[in-house]
């Protein structure tokens, strides 16, 4: 059963990355979604060694970008190259082509660059002079950021931000996680690292790609009671008319979430609960993954950024008006 294979793939990605559950679940979800994921965090907190974990469980390439100001297009999506012995062009692929991706600090490269990945992001493919290629049906970002550094940062505008399935915010482990990364740590140092690590890869049952895709579609064939579709999209409406909720909520909104949203929000609850082994959709499910889904794509105004106001704060106050119908 596949629920079985994604469970012992979760236990495998919760002892390679200690004290960050949050991140090992939404990367799940991000791939039984069939999204992408924005993870924003301060560096050493294991998002690159996240990704490789993933990568490890599957059927699938893994390729880490470092994005950087003096960064091409062509450094994403690949190029034509010249052969001279007769005069043709070849395309070499560009680390795009992979399975999964990791973008790290996207917002360090310029738009043109950005705009090359969400364009794979949003299409499932990449175009090259006159030529489209498609990429892997099998396709995953994790793109990151750093909220320490902003300096000579290269913003993405909330347009752009909307292609990503989700927005994570994670933060350091608590205390009794730390010595947990530092027995790992110390134990694979110790270790004959090498054979160590092929015994354990060799010991972790590989997903396939044919298993993710039909388990895919077991996703979208979850129940969710007609109520708790109403309660979804009452949820986003609130974020684009909530002047029919309260005056501090349309006061806090400049922009409301879009269509995908709605989508995102949907195919995340329900991940969430086939993750969860439940062949139905609760309002917990929805709720859980509400702040993930719908970070990046509210604009916050004015009134809110001067009364210190998060978009976590506002989420919080729009969850507590929207009442489960």
């Amino acid at each position: 059963m596949a629920i079985e294979h994604f469970s012992a793939l979760k236990q495998h990605l919760s002892t390679q990355i200690i004290g960050q559950q949050a991140l090992v679940e939404n990367l799940l979800i991000a791939l039984l979604a069939d999204g992408h994921l924005i993870v924003e965090g301060p560096p050493g907190l294991a998002k690159t060694r996240a990704v490789n974990a993933l990568a490890d469980g599957l059927e699938a390439d893994f390729h880490r970008i470092q994005f950087t100001p003096d960064l091409l297009p062509a450094d994403l999506t690949g190029t034509d190259i010249y052969r001279p012995e007769d005069g043709s062009f070849v395309f070499q692929q560009g680390p795009l082509f992979q399975n999964l991706v990791l973008a790290d600090e996207i917002n360090r490269a310029p738009a043109k660059v950005q705009s090359a990945l969400l364009e794979a992001m949003a299409e499932g493919q990449i175009t090259v002079g006159r030529k489209t290629y498609q990429l892997p049906e099998l396709f995953l970002v994790m793109a990151t950021q750093n909220p320490i550094e902003q300096e000579g940062t290269y913003p993405l505008p909330e347009a752009q931000l909307d292609r990503f399935l989700m927005h994570l915010e994670i933060d350091y482990p608590d205390a009794e996680s730390e010595l947990d990364i530092l027995k790992l740590n110390r134990g694979e140092a110790i270790s004959n690292q090498g054979s160590a690590d092929e015994e354990q890869k060799s010991a972790l049952r590989v997903l396939s790609q044919d298993e993710i895709f039909l388990a895919r579609k077991e996703v979208l064939n979850i129940h969710m009671a007609p109520s708790l579709e109403k309660y979804l999209v009452d949820l986003i409406i609130a974020t684009r008319q909530p002047e029919k909720y309260d005056d501090k909520l349309k006061s806090w909104l400049a922009f409301g979430a879009s269509p995908r949203a709605t989508i995102a929000l949907d195919r995340c609850a329900r991940a969430r609960a086939w993750l969860h082994n439940r062949d139905f959709v609760s309002p917990e499910d929805i709720q859980a993954v509400f702040h993930n889904v719908l970070r990046h794509r509210i604009l916050l105004s004015y009134q809110a950024e001067a009364e210190g106001i998060t978009a976590n704060q506002l989420l919080d106050h729009l969850l507590n008006l929207v009442a489960v119908a």
